[in-house]
């Protein structure tokens, strides 16, 4: 049978290119031994379910344990309701331990009781007649809400003292979030901030990504299957891009295997790498558009907007740094400070918040392009003034986040003009005060710097040519744009103070000033 690369679900060992589920998981055996109850968290599609499925059947195969994975999701449409969640909830695990266990380590019926004590209730009379001790694997815990989440974390710590001949032996909560991430208030805005009622737990533990040399092993099951080599630099360059992400490495061969290279006597390229993640930020598949959604959450704001603007982070809370540690969306740069966690997830960021300025643009007439079709730059300038004079001061309310607002309007106008087949990548850091952009259309590369003349502030043009100078010089360009975005109180509107300026880097290049 042959396998393919796996984007949508828990892996299956006999149709999916797989590595060892638990080998980022270790000594998860040695808390069950030591009846330990615990949390899995880590961003979603990273791996969590395909490894608690793989503990389950390890446990159970191994005769000591009678150990079930099982799903709390279905009651998450009950978060004011805990007897029907906990009904619905109960249905399922039943149905899924008659999939995954033996007749004899089923469970018994589920004794009645009232609502709010179900779920403690299923699980002591499971653990009593159980034939060995029980671990119960509970994914998606944090899809619940509310009474019913508090409910259930409640009756887990009730039964706690009881285990193991009155309760499960082990129990883990596996989600995304931390037990103190916990949304737990009505409209789910507010968190548990402790790990209290579920203060039990021994550990938290979360998934880390691929190393290289696992996206290399991974590759490697492909080549051993059909024969179709990823050169090293292909590998290399699906790395530097994912940083080990597991879906986005899986997604990147996948996109590569299937639709680029099918011919499998091709030899896959960092140039197919590249094709394919074009398309991935572009079509932004559920991973991707589920990281979106996260952006509009205040905390997650906090921290984003800075970071995408070059501005330091301020008073954050410790807490909500390693939220978005945790959800996978940020990480610790060998450098120092925080960073946005690989460069695809850098490209979908901004490209995100920058949709609803999209859709609020004109109709744009693509007088950029030469009559043979090629990017003509002094076009292009002129065609964004025209358009930035006109439409700009409208189009900053548009934007989610008012720090880089003027940003994300010209990079939505940007992707109107790479919609006919270009590129724009970016780049930005905590501190560095810029956002550069490196537009590439055909044979043209053209550089730009972003930033923002704020109150209080000298005029950031000599800063911004220094900073533009290094850039353009990694890019191996002679020329660029410096954009600076002049939001002083008091200024006149952007359609009279827009003006252009020519100018030189200490290095010799040629620099367009553009003020807006």
């Amino acid at each position: 049978m042959p396998k393919w690369f796996n984007t949508a679900g828990p892996c299956q060992a006999d149709i999916h290119y797989m590595l060892s589920p638990l080998k980022r998981l270790p000594n998860l055996e040695r808390l069950v031994a030591q009846r330990g109850y615990f949390v899995i968290h880590a961003p979603r599609q990273t791996g969590k379910t395909t490894a608690m499925l793989t503990l389950a059947q390890q446990l159970t195969e191994s005769g000591q344990y009678s150990a079930i994975m099982v799903s709390a999701e279905v009651g998450a449409a009950f978060p004011h309701d805990p007897g029907t969640a906990e009904a619905a909830i109960l249905s399922d695990w039943r149905q899924a331990a008659q999939f995954r266990l033996p007749p004899e380590l089923q469970p018994p019926p589920w004794p009645r009781t009232v609502p709010g004590q179900q779920i403690g209730a299923a699980l002591s009379t499971w653990a009593k007649l159980s034939p060995r001790p029980l671990v119960v694997l509970i994914d998606e815990i944090d899809s619940l809400g509310d009474q019913t989440l508090i409910s259930v974390l409640r009756q887990l710590r009730s039964g706690y003292p009881n285990r193991p001949a009155g309760f499960p032996q082990s129990v883990a909560l596996i989600g995304v979030r931390d037990v103190r991430d916990y949304k737990v208030a009505a409209g789910g805005s507010t968190r548990l901030n402790t790990s209290s009622p579920f203060n039990i737990k021994v550990e938290s533990l979360t998934l880390g990504n691929f190393s290289q040399a696992d996206v290399a092993a991974l590759y490697q099951q492909h080549t051993a299957e059909t024969g179709q080599v990823f050169s090293v630099e292909a590998i290399h360059r699906a790395f530097d891009l994912t940083q080990g992400q597991p879906w986005l490495v899986n997604a990147l061969a996948r996109q590569i295997v299937e639709v680029i290279v099918p011919n499998l006597s091709e030899k896959i390229t960092p140039d197919h790498v590249n094709i394919a993640k074009e398309i991935l930020i572009q079509r932004q598949d559920t991973h991707l558009d589920s990281l979106a959604s996260l952006l509009r959450e205040d905390r997650v704001k906090a921290i984003i907007e800075p970071l995408l603007a070059g501005q330091e982070l301020g008073n954050v809370p410790a807490d909500d740094v390693q939220f978005l540690l945790d959800l996978g969306l940020c990480r610790h740069s060998p450098q120092g400070g925080l960073q946005v966690a690989n460069p695809i997830y850098r490209e979908v960021l901004p490209r995100v918040l920058s949709q609803t300025p999209e859709a609020s643009l004109p109709q744009i007439t693509p007088s950029w392009l030469h009559s043979d079709g090629t990017l003509a730059p002094d076009k292009l300038l002129q065609a964004f003034l025209s358009f930035w004079r006109q439409h700009g001061q409208p189009l900053l309310k548009s934007a989610p986040y008012h720090e880089i607002a003027p940003h994300l309007v010209l990079m939505a106008f940007l992707h109107r003009v790479i919609n006919g087949g270009g590129t724009l990548e970016r780049e930005y850091a905590i501190g560095s005060d810029r956002m550069d952009l490196c537009l590439r259309y055909g044979d043209v590369t053209l550089g730009m710097e972003l930033k923002v003349w704020r109150a209080g502030r000298p005029d950031p043009k000599q800063a911004g040519l220094g900073q533009l100078d290094r850039y353009l010089s990694g890019l191996g360009l002679s020329s660029g744009w410096l954009v600076i975005f002049d939001q002083r109180p008091g200024q006149p509107p952007i359609a009279k103070r827009t003006t252009t300026e020519q100018a030189q880097t200490a290095s010799g290049r040629a620099v367009t000033v553009i003020r807006g």
